[in-house]
């Protein structure tokens, strides 16, 4: 196609576009575009090409799924496409689809962690791990942590804190407990949940240096339950980085850019979000699996 062809269909395009939208004139519309108007009229009626037709059914579709979730970047579109509305296509053209249509993923915003290292620690473990993010199997190793979380009742400010455990096998969030004090019964109780959840496990546990971790009593509990614990060195949030990418995650899909005005909104997002996240979400370096679909497989097979 010629440069002055290209350019007319975009101008045909866009006279179509503000006269459907606006109500322009379509004569003043073409004398701006410095186009007849016969040859507009040419161009609206002329038999549209398959692929065309093709990709305007396709954009329909990821404008339905960007408006209900536009944390989602392209790879992520187009995995929804191909999962849940059976229409396979590459990134490529999802791409350009995106462009065309000015779709684009919400931003992404540095963490803030809530970690408080301890000034007195009753027990330092070695960095395990060190940073072997990969496993055979579920329950080989797990990572914990803890986030905090704000809401607002008028001008006064509030925080709920999130303790979750991941399994770095099929990633999904093995055990949560969500409480108003950053405290170690928080912690303890996620621990003791995680346990209950899954009887028998006896994975490597890592964590940062937190207080909570460096508790007597939370080393305790890992030795009854047969498993090693493991920490990552200080200052080294990369030592825990998949937990910490999974606060981002969240925090970037469903947080950031919000005001919540009261707890039970808030708290009511986070546990949303994480049903969704363990059984919803398609992850590429599980293969286009969720969490869930990537460990039940795992059990299916053994």
């Amino acid at each position: 196609m010629g440069l002055s062809r290209l350019r007319n269909k975009h101008i045909y395009q866009a006279i179509k576009e503000e006269h459907e939208e606006h109500s322009y004139s379509i004569d003043a519309l073409c004398k701006l575009g410095k186009v007849s108007r016969a040859a507009y009229y040419k161009w609206l009626n002329r038999e549209i090409p398959f692929s065309e037709s093709e990709n305007e059914r396709i954009a329909k579709v990821i404008e339905e799924i960007h408006n209900e979730s536009p944390d989602k970047g392209y790879r992520r579109i187009r995995d929804d496409l191909e999962r849940y509305h059976d229409i396979d296509v590459n990134d490529k053209r999802v791409l350009r689809i995106c462009r065309k249509k000015s779709i684009k993923s919400t931003i992404k915003y540095k963490n803030e962690g809530c970690t408080r290292s301890s000034e007195n620690p009753q027990f330092l473990a070695e960095n395990i791990l060190n940073r072997e993010f990969y496993a055979d199997a579920p329950n080989q190793k797990w990572l914990t942590d803890v986030t905090e979380f704000k809401y607002y009742i008028g001008l006064e400010k509030h925080k709920v804190y999130l303790s979750a455990i991941l399994d770095l096998y099929d990633r999904r969030i093995v055990a949560y407990v969500i409480r108003d004090n950053n405290n170690n019964p928080l912690v303890f109780d996620t621990f003791d949940q995680a346990i209950a959840n899954n009887p028998g496990a006896h994975p490597l546990c890592h964590s940062d240096r937190g207080f909570q971790y460096t508790n007597r009593i939370f080393h305790n509990k890992l030795e009854a339950a047969g498993m090693t614990q493991s920490m990552s060195r200080v200052a080294k949030c990369i030592d825990n980085g998949p937990m910490e990418g999974f606060w981002g995650i969240l925090k970037r899909e469903r947080y950031y850019g919000r005001r919540f005005t009261d707890r039970e909104s808030l708290v009511s997002m986070i546990e949303t979000y994480i049903e969704y996240y363990n059984n919803k979400r398609l992850q590429r370096n599980l293969g286009v699996l969720t969490p869930m679909e990537k460990y039940k497989s795992y059990k299916e097979a053994a």
